[in-house]
């Protein structure tokens, strides 16, 4: 699901020219032109904590160094932090970071998370196109896959919806992920990835699901872009509206016209379309508390103010040290964006637990996921359905968009 918790930032252009960098992930940018490419490639974030990483290829495998070395290995490699280098099998080496791809094919990786005990720790396989950054952070490693933007567009409409589903609803999901990757692409080219792969960007699942109704999908539409002003625009979308669309300036303080609410009467078959959740009151003081919000005992929880709508714009806590008003989507994130589906939502009642009743999955705002599968079964095609929920824009080939970020005045 594109982006719950979204705040775009625009970024100038170095000395009005677009440059590549690599660096860490906090500050520290070195630049290394020797790994820019004139492809539209994507660099996806896989982890920031990964503690192991093992990669195997069919093919031998190429790892270059900062110092512009390249070393040609026999798979698996197995990369550990240690001290303020990379050990890589049995060899240390002092650079803070590598480069690594096959020659042929495609990439296989097993990522061991260091968060956790040991035995718990988090273990998650990857099939991957392109190459693969591995950056030395801390006490652990930074897991950056460069990938072409079909392929990156293929790992995102398996990871977003139901393959079976129409093939127009597939072609839209692809153009809209296509354009938002392009986006944050073009507003983020001074930091080290253009995305992440969880739902804090566009859930990525590499090439592992990738099908031939996936794969037919993107070659109907290769290269196409919604745009606005010829650029790529910000194409958010959530599962479920359950009711109009959201007004994108309620979400993210964002005002461009093309995020604008719609009417959406198609998704009333979204298994989300209507929910009921319970919350203890401990368990959220305790949320509260973890994120440094000062919130003492909770008395009472109300919505204070609305969005056109329905949804919840402000919502007012009183507790034993005062009182706390703050945003309907803010309270998801603290609560648990997987617990309150939305912010539309009543409050049933209130005691040692906070019953909710509510309608829809996500921020709302652009287009609705199951929307788009209703309009596809009905006959619309996937131009028709991004033109309905981004009102406004444009298709464009990528020949035709203008890839640079907009000037601050």
């Amino acid at each position: 699901m594109c982006n719950e918790e979204y705040g775009p930032v625009l970024r100038r252009r170095v000395h009005g020219v677009d440059v590549c960098t690599i660096g860490f992930v906090f500050g520290l940018f070195v630049l290394w032109p020797s790994w820019c490419s004139a492809s539209e490639d994507i660099r996806v974030s896989l982890t920031g904590q990964a503690a192991r990483v093992a990669i195997s290829s069919s093919h031998p495998l190429t790892i270059r160094f900062p110092s512009g070395q390249r070393s040609i290995e026999s798979t698996p490699l197995v990369m550990t932090p240690e001290g303020r280098g990379i050990r890589i099998n049995e060899r240390r080496f002092p650079f803070p970071h590598v480069f690594i791809s096959a020659s042929h094919g495609g990439l296989m990786l097993t990522i061991q998370s260091s968060s956790g005990s040991a035995p718990g720790r988090m273990t998650r396989k990857w099939e991957l196109n392109g190459g693969v950054e591995i950056k030395r952070h801390q006490a652990a490693l930074v897991v950056i896959n460069q990938v072409d933007v079909e392929d990156y567009v293929a790992g995102v409409v398996t990871g977003e919806i139901n393959t079976s589903w129409h093939v127009e609803a597939l072609k839209a999901q692809a153009v809209a992920a296509r354009t938002y990757v392009l986006y944050k692409k073009m507003m983020n080219q001074q930091q080290p990835f253009d995305v992440v792969s969880s739902v804090q960007d566009q859930v990525y699942q590499g090439q592992g699901k990738v099908n031939a109704r996936v794969e037919s999908a993107i070659r109907s539409t290769r290269g196409k872009v919604i745009t606005y002003d010829r650029r790529p625009i910000l194409a958010a979308y959530s599962s479920t509206a359950a009711g109009p669309t959201e007004d994108a300036s309620y979400v993210w303080d964002v005002d461009v016209p093309y995020l604008k609410g719609v009417e959406c009467p198609f998704d009333d078959l979204s298994p989300r379309y209507r929910w009921r959740v319970a919350v203890t009151l401990d368990s959220l003081e305790r949320k509260f508390r973890k994120l440094d919000y000062g919130v003492g005992f909770i008395a009472t929880i109300t919505p204070f103010t609305r969005t056109p709508s329905g949804r919840v714009d402000r919502i007012r806590i009183l507790h034993s040290r005062g009182q706390l008003i703050l945003r309907g989507q803010d309270f998801r994130r603290v609560a648990g964006y997987s617990t309150i589906l939305s912010t539309q939502f009543e409050i049933e009642s209130m005691g040692h637990e906070l019953i909710l009743v509510g309608k829809g999955s996500g921020h709302g705002v652009g287009l609705c996921q199951w929307g788009m599968k209703e309009m596809a079964e009905l006959g619309y095609s996937y131009k028709a359905i991004v033109g309905y929920y981004y009102p406004g824009t444009k298709l464009l080939s990528l020949s035709q968009v203008n890839l640079s970020p907009p000037l601050l005045h």
